[in-house]
C-alpha cells in the first residue's frame, strides 16, 4: 500500500473569533517525514491554524486531510488518535506530579465502568413489604456502591499511576531519541527544557507521527537547542513530519527543510529551506524589505544606578544559586548577564526585584538598599524599578484579566491611577497607548490576556513594565516568542 505524500493538508482553513479573523482560507501542507518551519508575526494565526490540527479550535470551514484522509477533527482526543500531538509554548503540565504522572495521564488504559456498576446496584429491587428488610437491603446497597467507590479509586491509582512498567517504557522512548529524563522527578523542581522534555515524550508515547511544537526554543540556551535539534533528526529519520513554530530565522535556516510563511492570518508561500536566507524570509513575513541592523545609541554614562555587592541568594531548594556576586548598572547602559539555565539568572532577578530573599550582600537602588522591602515598599519608596520575568502568564500577568486591567495591576494602589474606585479610563488609555505603540494584535484593550497569541502576551508585559518610566529595569528573555519586527521594536525601545 503506498503512502500518501502528505502527512497534513489543510485546504480553505477559515477560523475567527467575534470580528477578528484569525485565519483566512489557508492552504498548507506538511510532507511525510520532513521538518516544516511556520513563520509569521504575532497574531498571523499560526498557532490559532496548529490549534485546530491539535482538536482545540474547529475550522468555521475548509478541510484537513491526514494521510490522504479527510478528517474530521473535534477535539484533542480525536487528534491524538490521528497521530497529532502538540507541544504548546505553555506547558500543560500538573506541577506537584511527577514526569511519569504526567505522561501516564492521557494514557488510554482499561475501564472500570463505575456508572455502570452503581446502576446495576441501584436497579436491584427485594420483593417484600417488610420494612425493616427494606431498610437493610437499601443499607446493604449503599455500602455496595461506597465500596465501588473505593474500587474504582484503587483501579485507578493501579492502571494511572502506578503501572509496572512505565518507567521503563518511559526510558526506552528516551534512549531512543536521546532525551534524559528522570521519570520520577517533579514537575516544580525541573528546569525549562526537562518540562518541554516531559512534553515531547508525552506525544511519541501517545504515538504521535505528526509532532507541534510551538516556539521550543524561546528560553532554552544554545547547548539545549543543539539537544533539541539532534533529538528533531533522530525524530525525522523515524519518519515523524514535524512542524515547528519559531521566530528565530537562525534556526529556521539551520533545522527545516521547508518555509510556510503567514501573515495577517492568511498563507502567503512555501520555499525550501536551502534556497532562501535569512532577508527574504524576513521580508516575507512582514510584507515589505526590513532594515535588521540594531542602532545603538551613544550616552553620557552617569553615576551606578544599582549596585550589588557579594549577593548571596539561595534556589528553591535552598542550595546555592548565586555566590558573592558583584556588579553594578549606570544610568545610559544595558548590561546582559549571560549563562545556561539553572544558573542563578532567574533568582538575581527576583532578588533585585524583591521576590526572593536574600543570604547576604547588598542591593543598593541609587545608594539606598532595598533589601527585605517587599515590591509594593520598594514602589512606595519613589524607587523606579520594572521587573519583567521569564514566567509571563506565571508571574508577569493575570491570564483571565483584560490587558487594561493588567496594566494596573501594579499601579492601583499608588498614585498614578488610584482613587476608591479605580480609575479604568486612564488604565484604559494606557493600554490603547501600549497597543498602538507595540502593534499588539487584540480586539479591544477588553480582551482577556489569555486569549492572546504568545508574543503579544509578551508585548503586554513589556510595555507596561516600559510605559511606568523606570530608571532601571530588571528583564529575562524581553523579546521571547516575538517575531522579527517586534523584537526590533523592543530593542529600538531599551536602546531609546
Amino acid at each position: 500500500m503506498a503512502t500518501a505524500e502528505y502527512a497534513i493538508e489543510l485546504k480553505n482553513i477559515r477560523k475567527t473569533f467575534g470580528n477578528v479573523v484569525a485565519n483566512n482560507n489557508v492552504n498548507l501542507n506538511v510532507k511525510q517525514g520532513e521538518i516544516l518551519a511556520l513563520l509569521g508575526e504575532n497574531g498571523s494565526g499560526k498557532t490559532t491554524l496548529m490549534n485546530m490540527l491539535s482538536g482545540i479550535y474547529k475550522p468555521d470551514s475548509g478541510e484537513i486531510f491526514i494521510n490522504g484522509k479527510l478528517a474530521n477533527i473535534t477535539s484533542p482526543e480525536d487528534s491524538k488518535k490521528l497521530g497529532i500531538g502538540m507541544v504548546h509554548q505553555h506547558f500543560k503540565l500538573v506541577d506537584a506530579f511527577s514526569a511519569a504522572d504526567n505522561i501516564w495521564m492521557g494514557i488510554d488504559s482499561p475501564k472500570y465502568n463505575l456508572k455502570e456498576k452503581i446502576s446495576n446496584i441501584k436497579n436491584q429491587k427485594i420483593d417484600t413489604n417488610d420494612n425493616k428488610k427494606k431498610f437493610i437491603f437499601n443499607l446493604k446497597k449503599t455500602a455496595k456502591i461506597v465500596g465501588q467507590f473505593f474500587k474504582f479509586l484503587s483501579f485507578e491509582i493501579k492502571n494511572q499511576l502506578l503501572s509496572k512498567g512505565r518507567n521503563e517504557k518511559i526510558k526506552e522512548v528516551a534512549e531512543k531519541f536521546g532525551f534524559e529524563i528522570d521519570p520520577s522527578k517533579k514537575v516544580y523542581n525541573m528546569a525549562v527544557s526537562e518540562k518541554q522534555t516531559i512534553e515531547i515524550i508525552k506525544v511519541l508515547i501517545y504515538g504521535a507521527k505528526t509532532i507541534i511544537l510551538d516556539e521550543p526554543t524561546a528560553v532554552l540556551t544554545v547547548q539545549e537547542i543543539d539537544k533539541l535539534f539532534n533529538i528533531l533528526r533522530k525524530m525525522q529519520k523515524e519518519w515523524h513530519s514535524i512542524i515547528i513554530i519559531t521566530h528565530k530565522l537562525n534556526e529556521v535556516m539551520e533545522i527545516s527543510d521547508r518555509v510556510s510563511i503567514m501573515r495577517k492570518g492568511e498563507y502567503i508561500t512555501t520555499v525550501n529551506t536551502d534556497e532562501t536566507n535569512v532577508q527574504e524570509l524576513t521580508d516575507l513575513m512582514v510584507g515589505k524589505k526590513t532594515d535588521l541592523s540594531i542602532e545603538c545609541y551613544k550616552t553620557n554614562i552617569d553615576r551606578p544606578l544599582l549596585e550589588i555587592r557579594d549577593l548571596t541568594i539561595n534556589n528553591d531548594e535552598g542550595s546555592k544559586a548565586i555566590d558573592k556576586v558583584n556588579f553594578y548598572i549606570r544610568g545610559g547602559e544595558i548590561l546582559g548577564v549571560a549563562g545556561i539555565t539553572g544558573c542563578g539568572q532567574k533568582e538575581l532577578c527576583e532578588a533585585i526585584a524583591g521576590l526572593r530573599p536574600v543570604v547576604s550582600g547588598e542591593i543598593n537602588h541609587k545608594g539606598e538598599s532595598i533589601i527585605g522591602l517587599k515590591p509594593e515598599a520598594i514602589i512606595k519608596k519613589g524607587i523606579a524599578m520594572s521587573f519583567i520575568p521569564e514566567d509571563r502568564l506565571g508571574m508577569g500577568l493575570a491570564p483571565s484579566l483584560s490587558i487594561t486591567d493588567n496594566m494596573i495591576l501594579k499601579t492601583y494602589k499608588g498614585d498614578k491611577w488610584y482613587n476608591p474606585l479605580v480609575d479604568r479610563k486612564k488604565a484604559r488609555q494606557a493600554a490603547e497607548k501600549v497597543i498602538k505603540d507595540l502593534n499588539i494584535v487584540t480586539p479591544s484593550a477588553q480582551t482577556p490576556v489569555r486569549l492572546l497569541s504568545g508574543g503579544n502576551v509578551q508585548k503586554v508585559l513589556v510595555g507596561r513594565e516600559i510605559q511606568a518610566g523606570p530608571n532601571v529595569i530588571v528583564t529575562a528573555y524581553p523579546v521571547r516568542g516575538l517575531d522579527i519586527n517586534s523584537s526590533y521594536a523592543i530593542y529600538d525601545i531599551l536602546n531609546a
